[in-house]
């Protein structure tokens, strides 16, 4: 499949047209997303001190999740760095989720969860650099 960038030029995007594995680990994808927010949101409430804390941190971290991940990390990010950079913010976020994970007392989950990040965050990035033509 082919789609217009930003600046006019096409990319060539992979996309489930042969390769079925690529939609679901896209929405795996999202789906680890979504969980790392819910988690991130979980532990603020359980750990914050008082109510105040609870509902900034249950809110907050969450909220500066979200930010992050769409100025640095999202599919149609208003800012792409390079890999590295990406890598990082996908690390602080999906990490993150995990480790509010550990922090509320189910580890075994929390590696788990670990271990599925990184295997599906590593076969979407190659996927999408060997679609896509860019190199790491």
């Amino acid at each position: 499949m082919v789609r217009k960038t930003r600046d006019g030029s096409a990319e060539v995007v992979a996309g489930p047209a042969g390769r079925p594995w690529f939609t679901a680990n896209e929405l795996l994808a999202f789906l680890l997303e979504l969980a790392a927010l819910v988690l991130l949101a979980w532990w603020g409430f359980a750990e914050g001190g008082g109510m105040a804390g609870r509902v900034l941190l249950g809110l907050g971290l969450p909220a500066a999740a979200v930010v992050l991940w769409g100025l640095f990390a999202a599919p149609r990010a208003r800012y792409r760095p390079a890999l590295p950079w990406v890598l990082l913010v996908k690390a602080l976020v999906l990490g993150g989720g995990a480790a509010a994970l550990y922090g509320l007392g189910h580890p075994t989950a929390a590696y788990v969860l670990a271990g599925v990040i990184v295997l599906n965050t590593t076969l979407a990035e190659t996927s999408r650099r060997r679609s896509t033509g860019t190199p790491g």
